[in-house]
């Protein structure tokens, strides 16, 4: 039942933090537009007029990352009935290669690439055990 509950506590957290880093990809074009006239849902597009971003065009991009990794991190944690350090490790680690990946196809400046691997992936994972170790000590501490 233990490994059934690390692997659904996985699965979860991979949903859960995709799913939020997803919203945040497609909201953030309306809340930071992008540069005139550069369609966003064009790699090629995209690829040619990178240079027209500003750092403030990658902070929905960052946020998407490190919020859904922490999200994702933070339920399988939450979900996982043993290791649960090491499922949230898992979350931040499967973010961090899909974050690697997307940085050979995306094209990004090199200071976004360093920065979002750096900070966004395995960072996020290890507050999420922080925080998922404190609401566990809320939850224990059952109110008389």
């Amino acid at each position: 039942m233990k490994i059934f509950r690390n692997v659904l506590g996985c699965v979860i957290g991979v949903v859960v933090g995709s799913g939020i880093n997803m919203a945040l990809i497609v909201l953030g074009p309306s809340v930071i537009p992008p540069p005139a006239g550069v369609d966003v849902t064009n790699p090629e597009a995209l690829t040619n007029s990178i240079h027209l971003f500003e750092p403030r065009h990658f902070v929905f991009p960052f946020l998407a990352h490190a919020l859904g990794t922490l999200c994702g991190a933070l339920v399988a944690f939450l979900v996982a009935a043993s290791y649960k350090i090491a499922v949230a490790f898992v979350i931040g680690t499967l973010f961090l290669a899909g974050g690697i990946t997307a940085s050979f196809m995306i094209p990004a400046p090199i200071w976004f690439m360093i920065l979002d691997l750096v900070a966004a992936y395995i960072p996020m994972a290890w507050l999420s055990t922080r925080i998922g170790n404190r609401i566990i000590k809320r939850s224990s501490v059952a109110p008389v």
